[in-house]
């Protein structure tokens, strides 16, 4: 069953519907990396062209900046071949685990307590954010410039910090592969087609291509942490079948949240990393947008997830995982054939437990747009079990 029918509906926002007013970022310094501050030369440049150095006035200094950095991320990134390239291209993926899901699922979450399972490693921020000299200097890195981070995410009131689990899709996007992420960076601009949200929409030499990056960055995040993965990206959802195939022993994990959070929360997230991340100021309201990546999203998820064995796949709930989350990600283990929840119990607990005042942040919405979720988004409600206005 698809969750989705994005033939069936392109339709726009309600006529009677009001664009919500466009929420504030957290605080996100100037002086906080960006996702583009770990591009080589070659990457920035192309990026700038494709979309016409249409940068902003305001933003010439972020530009100017990424633009320093691409210069030592290009030699660091041959010194890192040279150091590390036997290791890098001898390197085994062994057993990863690919946290799925929609933005604002839970998928961060989900990894932050997966991280306390001691026998895999979780790529961090500093390895997904500078994947072209992490392995030269992004432990000092770690240690001593957590300065540079703000406390929380522009988004929500999720921490931050160089260590903390992080988006694999950041490293592959800062080795030179598209993204969806790529948008961000000039919002008014025409997005990137095919976006790679979905690997069946490219050619097969791209979608290997695309793969071996991919591939590139597990391995360098393995000669460092010399242990299996458990990566998380939202935008590997649609990719489950091509990921399945690659790696034969992978598992995953998928995770759903109330519609309506989901829908809301998404809005949020584009209005404040666009403001955060982009060289324009965005004049998008995001409603299609977040319609239109879920609904080719889950299209892509239901078809390859028919061409996996039901047995490497978990799915679970935000809401269930929130309300006890040891026993959810205990059923969770055991569902996927993970043994060893007993020794990760205790690290499961002590982060519940220091998390358990987090504020998440509140959303209102009109009728309207929850009609338009409904109508639109049926099939994720009915597989996860999320009621249905009766109206």
């Amino acid at each position: 069953m698809n969750a989705s029918s994005p033939a069936a509906d392109n339709s726009t926002k309600p006529a009677d519907s009001k664009p919500a007013k466009k929420p504030k970022a957290n605080s996100y310094p100037w002086y906080t990396p960006r996702v583009w501050h770990g591009m080589r030369m070659g990457t920035w440049s192309s990026l700038l062209a494709k979309n016409g150095f249409k940068v902003h006035p305001t933003k010439l200094g972020l530009a100017f900046t990424v633009s320093a950095f691409s210069i030592n991320n290009s030699i660091c990134h041959q010194l890192q071949r040279l150091a590390f390239g036997k290791q890098i291209d001898n390197a085994k993926i062994e057993t990863p685990i690919f946290i799925l899901g929609h933005w604002r699922s839970g998928t961060t979450l989900l990894h932050e307590l997966m991280s306390s399972d001691d026998r895999y490693a979780t790529p961090n921020t500093i390895q997904c954010f500078a994947p072209n000299m992490f392995l030269i200097y992004g432990r000092l890195i770690e240690k001593y410039f957590n300065m540079f981070m703000p406390r929380n995410r522009p988004m929500d009131n999720m921490t931050m910090g160089w260590s903390k689990p992080q988006e694999d899709e950041f490293g592959v996007l800062s080795l030179g592969e598209m993204s969806p992420y790529v948008r961000m960076a000039f919002p008014n601009n025409a997005k990137p087609e095919p976006d790679y949200l979905d690997l069946a929409a490219v050619s097969d030499e791209d979608r290997e291509a695309w793969l071996d990056t991919l591939d590139l960055f597990m391995r360098m995040v393995t000669v460092q942490e010399k242990k299996p993965l458990i990566l998380k990206s939202p935008t590997h959802t649609g990719r489950i079948g091509e990921l399945a195939k690659r790696y034969p022993d992978a598992r995953f994990i998928h995770i759903a949240r109330d519609p309506y959070d989901v829908f809301a929360s998404t809005v949020r997230l584009w209005h404040t990393m666009d403001e955060v991340q982009s060289f324009q100021v965005s004049k998008d309201d995001y409603r299609e947008y977040v319609f239109d990546c879920f609904e080719r999203m889950y299209a892509a998820y239901e078809r390859g997830l028919a061409e996996v064995p039901a047995e490497r796949v978990s799915h679970t709930r935000y809401e269930d995982l929130v309300q006890d989350p040891v026993a959810e990600l205990r059923r969770v283990y055991d569902s996927i054939g993970l043994d060893g929840f007993d020794r990760i119990e205790p690290g499961v607990k002590e982060y519940s437990e220091r998390t358990k005042d987090f504020r998440r942040n509140r959303h209102t919405m009109d009728d309207a747009t929850r009609q338009e979720i409904q109508r639109r988004w049926r099939g994720y409600f009915e597989r996860h079990g999320y009621p249905l206005d009766e109206a």
